[in-house]
């Protein structure tokens, strides 16, 4: 029996969770990393589009919790859980982080944006003990990844570079 297949897309500063056989998919991750957490047991899935490493930059009062590392992956946590995941059997994959420009600044580490943003996603992931089972982060190529929560495999087509599965 075939079933239908939906890809759910997750689009810049957003996040969503996925069951099979459902796939999950964000494209435009330049310097924005995509990070992967799921429980391979049961199946769940969840990704967040991530801009930006710390809420503390944001302009207005309310935030979109999705945009920033500090609070994507924390909300992205719960979601899983919400949706069967189990907190201790959690693990990552991550894409994305690219450095897209190069500047001639003085003040290099501001426009650090993609390899930041990495290390503000490994740090909370780290808070909530999640493993970084996979990565293909860095470089300067834009990037479109898919996830396959049955397989657990992550499909990464970067930008003249063609696609591999971590």
């Amino acid at each position: 029996m075939n079933e239908l297949v939906h890809v759910i897309k997750v689009g810049i500063a957003d996040m969503n969770v996925v069951q099979p056989p459902h796939l999950i998919r964000t494209s435009g991750l330049g310097s924005c990393v995509g990070v992967v957490i799921f429980d391979q047991m049961k199946e769940v899935a969840g990704l967040a589009h991530v801009m930006l490493p710390d809420s503390s930059l944001a302009r207005s009062e309310t935030i979109n919790i999705a945009k920033y590392a500090d609070t994507a992956v924390e909300a992205l946590v719960e979601l899983i859980i919400k949706a069967g995941g189990r907190k201790n059997w959690l693990k990552a994959k991550l894409a994305g982080g690219a450095q897209m420009f190069s500047f001639q600044s003085a003040n290099t580490d501001m426009m650090r944006i993609g390899p930041r943003n990495v290390e503000a996603v490994k740090r909370e992931l780290e808070r909530f003990r999640i493993p970084v089972v996979a990565e293909d982060v860095g470089g300067s190529s834009g990037r479109t990844i898919e996830f396959n929560p049955k397989t657990c495999i992550l499909s990464i087509r970067t930008v003249n570079q063609g696609v591999k599965e971590i």
